[in-house]
């Protein structure tokens, strides 16, 4: 049993014996495995053949002193084998005693820990590396938080300038949009005046001649006709005048009243293209100003006009609707729609862009939509959107009724 208790030490773990001196004696075969010698260069050597330089003197004193004191020393050793490469071994050395208590020979006994000790060293190096990473973080950290800090200082400022440079740009916007629709304003009075003019010259041709040969009847029905046509001129640039005054204060206001207005001053520009509107109206008052709600619809109508031209639609139909919606409150909705062929896809989502024109250059500035827009979320605290289907467009604006005036 001695005999099976020996082997199953000796295949099982790594053993050598050495005598009083340190020369080794025996060693079993897992030694000759792991540090490369075989047996004949082992025996008769001094243990110092599988030292490894790094491992300092000081440690084999306390080993020795140790162990010639009859005690048992464990270390997990760091020896060197024959090709030059590095073992880690967990030994207990044990000192044989005879019957008289003296030393004989010393006898270690020791197993294979070297993956043991290389995953240690690795998990250090991974620790030591995230200590300096995390000193490094904790750096970059404080730097980026300075950073924020100053850029924070700095980024009011910027963006107060940034707002003024948008508010000048808006405004800029806005003239060049007022400056346009001045020259269109301009050019439909003329159109207006166009043939009152005619009738005019023709009346005033007919009142000389009545006059000449001596008519009183006739000169004074031509003459008070002469008075009702420049009447009615007068009354043209009156209403173009009003439509067009700035510095108006915002008052409630009938939303069909608004609309009409638009009409009526397209009334000409409506025969002429022979567009057919088509109204329903609810009895709506919205806070604003009227005349920026009528600039609104002028415009879309204009737009559908343009439309109809564009792609030759010969019924020509435009159908506005005022009427009350309730959803998170109460709005007065106008739909405008119109046949003309419908919007792109492409160019839907960026129709209320300034400067954006699906119109040749010099028929369009693409400042009409943009500033229809800021009327109708700025000027009247509302919205305005467009959507297409099937070759129509219609255009829905929404303003807030107020409490008093949702009835």
């Amino acid at each position: 049993m001695l005999k099976q208790y020996k082997e199953a030490i000796e295949k099982s773990n790594i053993v050598s014996k050495t005598d009083t001196s340190g020369i080794i004696t025996f060693v079993n075969d897992e030694f000759c495995k792991i540090s490369g010698y075989s047996k004949e260069e082992l025996l008769g050597q001094n243990h110092n053949i599988v030292r490894h330089p790094d491992v300092p003197v000081s440690t084999f004193g306390l080993l020795w002193k140790t162990i010639r004191a009859k005690q048992i020393y464990k270390t997990t050793a760091k020896n060197r084998a024959k090709d030059g490469s590095t073992f880690y071994v967990n030994t207990t050395i044990t000192p044989i005693l005879d019957e008289d208590g003296n030393i004989v020979e010393f006898i270690a006994i020791r197993y294979d820990v070297t993956n043991e000790v290389l995953y240690k060293h690795q998990l250090q190096k991974k620790e030591k590396e995230l200590e300096e990473l995390n000193v490094s973080l904790e750096k970059r950290v404080q730097e980026k938080t300075t950073e924020l800090k100053v850029l924070n200082k700095t980024l009011e400022k910027r963006v107060k300038k940034e707002i003024a440079k948008n508010e000048q740009k808006q405004k800029i916007m806005f003239w060049q949009s007022r400056l346009a629709s001045l020259g269109e304003m301009l050019a439909n009075i003329a159109h207006q005046w166009r043939q009152p003019l005619t009738e005019l010259s023709l009346t005033l041709f007919t009142l000389k001649k009545a006059a000449l040969g001596g008519n009183e009847n006739e000169v004074k029905k031509l003459y008070n006709e002469s008075k009702n046509i420049i009447k009615n001129m007068s009354n043209t640039i009156e209403d173009f005048t009003n439509f067009f005054k700035l510095g108006k204060e915002k008052q409630h206001f009938k939303v069909a009243q608004s609309v009409e207005e638009a009409i009526n001053v397209l009334e000409k520009l409506i025969t002429t293209e022979m567009i057919s509107i088509k109204t329903e109206y609810e009895d709506l008052e919205v806070l604003g100003i009227t005349n920026e709600l009528s600039q609104v619809i002028v415009n879309l109508i204009k737009n559908s006009r343009d439309a109809f031209v564009y792609n030759s639609i010969l019924m020509r139909e435009i159908n506005i609707s005022v009427k009350k919606e309730k959803s998170n409150g109460e709005f007065a909705v106008i739909e405008i729609e119109d046949n003309a062929g419908g919007i792109k896809d492409k160019d839907i989502y960026k129709i209320f862009e300034p400067y954006f024109t699906t119109k040749h250059t010099s028929q369009g500035t693409g400042l009409g939509l943009f500033m229809s827009k800021m009327i109708c979320e700025n000027g009247l605290n509302g919205t305005i959107d467009v959507k297409t289907k099937k070759g129509t467009t219609t255009f829905i604006i929404k303003i807030p009724l107020e409490e008093s005036h949702a009835q």
